[in-house]
C-alpha cells in the first residue's frame, strides 16, 4: 500500500518542480545568448570637441593634476639629496627636481622613471613617494634606499649620496 501511495506523489513532485527546474536552465543559455552592446564609439563631431577642449583646457587640466604640496612637504623636500647614488651590487639611482615644479623629484632606477613627492615624517627621514607606481624613496643621514610598498620589497639598499659619505 506505500507503494502505491509514494508513486503517485513523487511523480506529481516531479512534474511540479519541471517547469521551475527549465526556467532556471534556460536563464543562463539565454544569458549567454544575448551579445553584449559594444561601447559607442566617438563620432567627429564630439572627437574635435574633445580636442578643442583639451587644448584650450589642457594647462588647467594638468596644474589640477599635479598635486599641491603643503608647506611641510616642501620643508622636507629642501632637505632631498639630488645626484647620482651609488648602491649595493653595482646599482644606482638618480635623483634630480623637476623643473618649474617645487618639491617634485625624478628619480631613476635601471630603465624605471618615477616622478616623486616628500611626504612628512615624524623620524626626521626624507621619504619620497610615487603613489600611484608604489615607490618610496627614503633618505637617512648614513644611507638611501628605494622600495616596493606595494609588495613590501627593497628594490635597492646601501644608497650612497656623496652627502652621505661623509
Amino acid at each position: 500500500m506505500l507503494k502505491q501511495i509514494t508513486a503517485p506523489l513523487l511523480m506529481a513532485l516531479a512534474l511540479s518542480t519541471a517547469p521551475a527546474m527549465a526556467q532556471t536552465a534556460a536563464a543562463p543559455a539565454a544569458a549567454k545568448k544575448a551579445p553584449a552592446k559594444p561601447a559607442a564609439k566617438p563620432t567627429a563631431k564630439t572627437a574635435g570637441k574633445v580636442a578643442a577642449g583639451a587644448a584650450v583646457g589642457g594647462a588647467a587640466t594638468a596644474a589640477a593634476a599635479a598635486p599641491s604640496l603643503s608647506t611641510g612637504q616642501l620643508d622636507a623636500a629642501q632637505r632631498v639629496y639630488v645626484g647620482k647614488a651609488d648602491c649595493e651590487f653595482g646599482q644606482n639611482v638618480d635623483v634630480t627636481p623637476v623643473d618649474g615644479k617645487p618639491g617634485h623629484f625624478h628619480l631613476r632606477h635601471k630603465t624605471a622613471s618615477y616622478t616623486l613627492v616628500p611626504e612628512e615624517t615624524t623620524t626626521g627621514a626624507v621619504r619620497l613617494e610615487d603613489k600611484r607606481a608604489g615607490i618610496v624613496w627614503l633618505q637617512i643621514p648614513s644611507k638611501s634606499m628605494l622600495m616596493n610598498s606595494r609588495i613590501g620589497q627593497r628594490l635597492v639598499d646601501n644608497c650612497m649620496m656623496t652627502q652621505q659619505r661623509g
